[in-house]
């Protein structure tokens, strides 16, 4: 089943913006905090978002431009990133807390025109653009227009996380926004009274598309937690504020589990996952605790979600689920062709499919790297007789020793709810000159023998750790991802 084709002229902020229209004077976004909540109608999104429009055109920059984003989780990234849009021009959102080095290799690559900067917020070591921070005066401006064109054109641009080597900058169409239709039957179950309350930042796509722009294109309810919100305080704000979806990274619902204490939630319809494989053991405890269910999918910056779970047709156990309706993918062996039903191969992603990126842009313009006609996600997966997905990990991911290729998921999964562990993931060490073992980093008060009783009875022995290392926290982005490269030079550090 396909999907109704992109509207054409187009434009993803005026889209993003339309349903909202309907009701001026419903909330579209509130930025929770401990005592009070900030409240942004549509009426007064919508016309932030065109003043910023306004002043970008009037200060003289042109259609194409590219606009760094160094912007925290307040109102004004959201304003930022849809007037750019609006005007035709090319935000680029970037993590907060980026460093100045970091910022000084990663510039270059997006050649901006402009830097839209909150305050505090670090910067290139010499910014090669005019640096714009008064972000109150741009979204007061005079009101500009929607830049209508062709949807295939460039809109946005995004950086990989960087968590399989250094970050790339991917190049979205307008389109892109209207393919995340695809999500809101396939995921989210969806609704126009829906508050979703997403506890990501906001430079993140799975924050950026789920947590508001999605809510929006359907007329629903915004939620954020103010900046500094600690993960312990979501409860109470989800409970005061009447959310209905809660999304977030697998590593914020292992927070909020921590103590298996029920939690009260009581207009909570359902959660979402994404960013990292859902543990079965996490997804059992927090429906325990809360008495709903947790949708997992399985997206990349380069095409945002396409496999999920959903309320209308939920995972099938130990799965990730099925290819949104209208989609379009294939898992190919290394030879390119069909895997058969059951067997691991490569997600690709057909180069039709509205969603997946223009490329990645380089020297100006983006490419897309393509085998044949497929865009290969790097992602191993087999097919169920159901067309049930499930996930072996990441193809750089796999693990190599005596000869065996290992997934760190089947290895992690034999100690999920071991009593006294808190988490766990694994990760392979070379311990001498071309020999490489299996080592597993866990916390919580679980001892080395216990864990190795645990692999002897659920692992063959080539899966099975040759190094328990205890550590106090696993390394996570800052969006709460698990980063594999920063686990795998500290386990060697510690060997």
């Amino acid at each position: 089943m396909g999907m109704e084709p992109c509207p054409s002229p187009f434009n993803l902020a005026d889209y993003v913006l339309t349903a909202g229209r309907a009701t001026p004077d419903k909330v579209a976004l509130a930025v929770l905090g401990p005592a009070r909540a900030e409240r942004w109608s549509f009426a007064r999104l919508e016309a932030a978002v065109l003043g910023m429009a306004g002043a970008l055109v009037a200060r003289g920059f042109a259609p194409g431009d590219r606009v760094l984003l160094r912007l925290g989780n307040t109102p004004e990234f959201p304003v930022a990133f849809l007037g750019c849009i609006a005007a035709g021009l090319v935000p680029v959102p970037t993590a907060e807390g980026l460093t100045e080095p970091e910022l000084d290799r990663l510039t270059p690559l997006v050649a901006p025109a402009a830097i839209l900067a909150g305050p505090g917020v670090s910067l290139p070591g010499a910014p090669p653009c005019p640096v714009l921070n008064d972000l109150a005066a741009l979204m007061d401006h005079a009101p500009g227009g929607y830049a209508m064109g062709d949807p295939d054109r460039l809109a946005y641009v995004v950086f990989t996380s960087g968590s399989s080597g250094t970050p790339k900058p991917v190049a979205h169409a307008h389109r892109a926004s209207w393919a995340r239709r695809m999500m809101w039957d396939g995921w989210y179950g969806l609704r126009p009274d829906d508050r979703v309350l997403h506890a990501g930042a906001f430079n993140w796509t799975f924050t950026l598309g789920t947590g508001l722009l999605d809510p929006w294109a359907i007329g629903a309810t915004a939620l954020i937690p103010a900046p500094g919100t600690a993960p312990e305080a979501l409860p109470l704000l989800l409970k005061r504020h009447d959310a209905t979806i809660f999304a977030a990274a697998p590593g914020i619902f292992r927070k909020l589990v921590a103590a298996d204490a029920p939690l009260a939630l009581p207009r909570l319809r359902h959660a979402l996952a994404a960013g990292e494989k859902l543990p079965e053991a996490l997804r059992a405890r927090w429906e325990t605790a809360t008495g709903t269910t947790i949708h997992e999918a399985l997206g990349m910056s380069e095409c945002s979600t396409f496999i999920s779970g959903s309320p209308a047709r939920p995972a099938p156990q130990g799965t990730l689920g099925h290819p949104q309706p209208g989609r379009r993918i294939a898992i190919l062996t290394e030879d390119g062709l069909a895997a058969a039903t059951g067997e691991t191969g490569i997600l690709a992603i057909h180069r039709s499919d509205p969603g997946l990126m223009l490329g990645y842009l380089a020297d100006g313009s983006p490419a897309l790297p393509l085998s044949g006609d497929w865009f290969l996600t790097g992602d191993l997966v087999s097919a169920e007789p159901d067309g049930a997905l499930r996930y072996h990990g990441r193809r750089d991911d796999l693990m190599t020793t005596g000869g065996f290729r290992v997934s760190p998921l089947e290895v992690e999964a034999a100690f999920h709810g071991a009593p006294g562990l808190a988490e766990c993931a694994a990760a392979a060490v070379e311990v001498k000159a071309d020999t490489h073992v299996i080592a597993l980093a866990h916390v919580g008060d679980i001892g080395k023998d216990a864990l190795a009783a645990l692999a002897e009875a659920r692992l063959a022995r080539y899966k099975q750790p040759r190094l328990y290392i205890p550590l106090s926290a696993l390394p996570r982005s800052a969006n709460g991802k698990l980063d594999r490269r920063a686990l795998a030079r500290l386990l060697k550090e510690q060997t």
